[in-house]
């Protein structure tokens, strides 16, 4: 197993403790810690990507598994500041919504043979969410509470504008299914 799946397979593992400690302490000192995680799961995201297509390491598992990872990472994320009250139910379940559209979506095209490849909206989409949990958990207080506001809306733009044009650009998939 090379580097880049290793990272993928470690973010997912990161998830375990990082619920824990978010769910244990969600208010207290433990939120950091739970931060920290986070934040070194989603480096290990831009890291695995970025060695897999340097070193010309990218394989069917990373393709698969990675997107994968990163929905399980920001999905417990999400759910767990629902939980703790930082972030409004109706916006994580658009964007998990969105998530499963996607997934699905990929799989009616994989059926037909059809590789889609993340594009930029999707990508942007990515960063914001992972700045919004990013100033959730870290819940500064003042001016940071205008900025957690400001990427929640930030987040739930750029999730619908990634959907809109990730089907509008593979529309293509949806007539082979008629």
């Amino acid at each position: 197993m090379n580097l880049p799946n290793k990272l993928t397979i470690a973010r997912m593992i990161l998830i375990i403790p990082f619920v824990v400690l978010m769910q244990m302490d969600g208010n207290g000192p433990g939120r950091f810690a739970a931060l920290a995680i986070f934040v070194i799961a989603s480096l290990t995201d831009f890291l695995d990507g970025y060695l897999a297509r340097k070193n010309h390491l990218v394989t069917n598992f990373g393709k698969f598994m990675d997107p994968l990872a990163d929905k399980m990472l920001v999905g417990a994320a999400l759910i767990g500041l629902t939980a703790l009250n930082r972030i409004p139910g109706w916006v994580v379940i658009v964007i998990i919504s969105r998530e499963f559209a996607i997934s699905g979506f990929r799989l009616v095209a994989s059926d037909n043979g059809i590789v889609i490849a993340a594009s930029w909206w999707g990508k942007f989409k990515t960063v914001s969410q992972m700045i919004m949990i990013i100033l959730l958990l870290a819940d500064l207080g003042g001016v940071f509470t205008v900025l957690e506001q400001l990427f929640i809306w930030i987040a739930l733009i750029l999730t619908i504008i990634s959907l809109v044009d990730y089907i509008w650009k593979n529309r293509h998939v949806l007539n082979m299914q008629s």
